[in-house]
C-alpha cells in the first residue's frame, strides 16, 4: 500500500486539511443557525397575526400561494375606446403591463392607497372639464399620485415640464411651483387634455401626445399614414404608455380579480382641511403655521407648491394655504 505523500505534496495536503475545515466551519455555522432560530425542516414557524387574519378571512387563498398570468377580458376599453386585443400586438402589449402591474406589489398596493386620498380630488375636476374619468389613471401612470421628480424635470401628479406648466396657466419660480398643487395642475392637465382632443378627436392620440407631445405624435402619424394608437410604430415609452394606463386602470377596478386583497382600513384618507387665504409675504412659514396650530411640516405636506421657508408677494397676489381643522392630524379622531 502507497503512503499518501506519494501521491500529494506537503502543500497540497495542507490546501486540502484547509478546505476540509472550512467545510466543516460552514455545515456547523447552518447547524448553530438552525439551533439558535428555531428552525426545524419538519415544522413550518408560527404564522404572524397578519398572515392568521388573512386566512381566516380568505380561506380559499389561504390554502395556497398562486402565481397566475393575467386574465385579459374579452372587452376592454378605455376612455369609451374599445381596444382591439383581437391583434396579437395589441394582446402581447397589454399582457405585459398588466404582469408588471400585477408583480411589482409594493409600488402597485401603494397605488390603491394613494388613490382612496387622492383621487376624489381630481375625478370631480376631470368631471368638470369633459375628460373620461379613466384619465386618472394617467396620473397614476405619470407619477404613482406623487410629487415625482422626472431626471428631465418633469414635476408632480401630472409630470408638468416648465415651460408647457407656463403656458397652462401654473406658476413656477423659485417660491412657488403650482406643478405641486393638485388641483391647479389637474386643471391645467384637463386644459391640455381638451386642446390635444379638440386636434385629434381620438383620446388613444390624446394619451400619446401627453406623453411625447403633440409635434411627435403628428409628425409620426403623417410619415406613417395611420390616424390610430394601435396602428403607429412609436418610440417605446409611447408605445407602451395607453397599455400602462389600461392594465392600471384594469387591476385598481378589479383588485382581487388581479391577486390583490386590499381593506377599507388598508387605505390612507385626506384629512380635514381648512383654508386661509393669504396676499401679502409671509416672512417665515413656520412662524405662520405655528400660530395657526400646527407646524412647518404639515404646512408643507398639505402645500407642497410652496418651495422655500417664506412665501414672498410684492405683488400682493392672493394664495389659499391649506391648514389642518382642529386635531385632524390624529388618525384617532373621527
Amino acid at each position: 500500500m502507497r503512503t499518501t505523500e506519494a501521491f500529494f505534496s506537503a502543500a497540497t495536503l495542507r490546501s486540502i486539511a484547509a478546505e476540509a475545515a472550512a467545510i466543516f466551519l460552514a455545515f456547523w455555522a447552518i447547524w448553530l443557525t438552525f439551533k439558535v432560530f428555531g428552525y426545524s425542516s419538519s415544522a413550518e414557524p408560527p404564522p404572524s397575526p397578519m398572515v392568521e387574519g388573512w386566512a381566516r378571512d380568505y380561506p380559499d387563498e389561504a390554502n395556497h400561494y398562486t402565481i397566475f398570468a393575467p386574465k385579459i377580458p374579452e372587452q376592454v376599453e378605455f376612455a369609451g375606446m374599445e381596444l382591439p386585443i383581437w391583434n396579437y400586438d395589441v394582446r402581447e402589449s397589454l399582457d405585459r403591463e398588466l404582469l408588471a402591474i400585477m408583480f411589482w406589489h409594493s409600488n402597485t398596493i401603494l397605488f390603491f392607497k394613494r388613490a382612496s386620498k387622492y383621487f376624489p380630488i381630481i375625478e370631480p375636476i376631470l368631471a368638470e372639464n369633459g375628460i373620461p374619468e379613466d384619465f386618472k389613471y394617467l396620473a397614476v401612470a405619470e407619477s404613482g399620485l406623487t410629487n415625482a421628480v422626472s431626471p428631465a424635470g418633469a414635476k408632480g401628479f401630472w409630470q408638468f415640464m416648465k415651460a408647457t406648466a407656463t403656458q397652462y396657466g401654473l406658476e413656477v419660480n423659485d417660491a412657488v411651483d403650482e406643478r405641486n398643487h393638485l388641483e391647479k395642475s389637474t386643471r391645467a392637465a384637463c386644459r391640455y387634455l381638451k386642446d390635444s382632443y379638440r386636434t385629434y378627436q381620438d383620446w388613444g392620440l390624446v394619451a400619446a401626445s401627453y406623453n411625447a407631445g403633440q409635434g411627435y405624435v403628428s409628425q409620426q402619424m403623417r410619415e406613417q399614414g395611420e390616424q390610430n394608437y394601435f396602428d403607429l410604430a412609436l418610440y417605446t415609452e409611447t408605445a407602451r404608455y395607453l397599455y400602462r394606463i389600461t392594465a392600471i386602470k384594469l387591476v385598481m377596478s378589479d383588485p382581487r380579480e388581479y391577486g390583490f386583497y386590499i381593506e377599507p382600513d388598508d387605505l390612507y384618507r385626506h384629512i380635514a382641511v381648512e383654508a386661509v387665504t393669504v396676499d401679502s409675504t409671509i416672512s417665515s412659514l413656520a412662524d405662520f403655521a405655528s400660530e395657526r396650530g400646527t407646524n412647518y411640516k404639515i404646512l408643507k405636506d398639505l402645500n407642497p407648491w410652496l418651495l422655500g421657508s417664506s412665501l414672498p408677494n410684492a405683488s400682493r397676489k392672493s394664495y389659499q394655504l391649506l391648514l389642518p381643522k382642529g386635531n385632524s392630524r390624529d388618525l384617532r379622531n373621527p
